[in-house]
């Protein structure tokens, strides 16, 4: 009968047998888990870390910003050059009274081509809601004189607030702005037209051609008056 070799306890074993078991035991099972970081951490620490190439990144970018701030210095003195300047008070303000006179004086021209009562034309008038077709009918029944006159006369009229307007309101200098104020009073002036006066009639093709004449007047002269007179201040550069 074979004799099996008794199982010593652990003090009792031979010390080099003792040693090889103790080193295939996990490291976190002997310290624990505190002791395994920072046996590992003692370890990092004896490697050689490789220098951080950021303050080299941090140069380069703090030289392009630089540069970067410096062009857009130099652009926004181009541009603040470039714009016009205001005119000085003394000559700004006859220019503004004399605006306010002709805007005056077209407003009266304007009452009495619009609002004044044709009793005459009362056969003749009829109210258009549909845009294009007062147009279409100059162009296809009208004599060439009566249409130029009717549509050339509607554009003509809507000329001076394109002109007078940004002179007059340095807040509604705008394109945008200049087009809606038009087609507004024009609108007021075709609703009472329709309702108020005998022998006229309310017509959507005249706003749209006084509005026209307003955007062209803008586009002439309106925008540089109102550029030279109320010209804008330059604002400050931000980096």
């Amino acid at each position: 009968m074979a004799r099996t070799a008794p199982q010593l306890p652990g003090i009792l074993r031979a010390p080099w047998a003792r040693t090889k078991r103790e080193d295939a035991v996990p490291e976190r099972a002997r310290f624990g888990w505190r002791g395994s970081r920072a046996a590992r951490g003692a370890d990092e620490s004896t490697v050689p870390k490789r220098e951080s190439a950021a303050p080299r990144r941090g140069v380069l970018g703090g030289g392009w910003a630089e540069r970067r701030a410096e062009r857009r210095a130099l652009a926004a003195e181009r541009k603040r050059a470039a714009e016009p300047r205001p005119l000085p008070l003394v000559i700004r303000v006859p220019v503004m009274l004399l605006a306010f006179v002709g805007m005056v004086v077209f407003a009266v021209a304007l009452a009495k081509v619009t609002l004044v009562p044709s009793p005459a034309s009362v056969p003749l008038t009829h109210s258009n809601l549909r845009p294009g077709s007062s147009v279409q009918a100059y162009l296809a029944y009208g004599q060439p004189m009566d249409t130029i006159k009717q549509i050339g006369g509607n554009v003509l009229l809507g000329v001076p607030f394109g002109i007078l307007v940004p002179v007059l309101a340095p807040r509604a200098r705008g394109m945008v702005r200049v087009v809606a104020l038009t087609a507004l009073v024009m609108l007021m002036v075709e609703l009472v037209q329709g309702a108020l006066v005998t022998g006229r009639a309310f017509d959507v093709d005249d706003v749209i051609l006084n509005t026209t004449g307003a955007l062209i007047g803008w586009l002439i002269l309106g925008r540089r008056l109102g550029r030279a007179v109320h010209a804008r201040k330059p604002r400050p550069v931000t980096e």
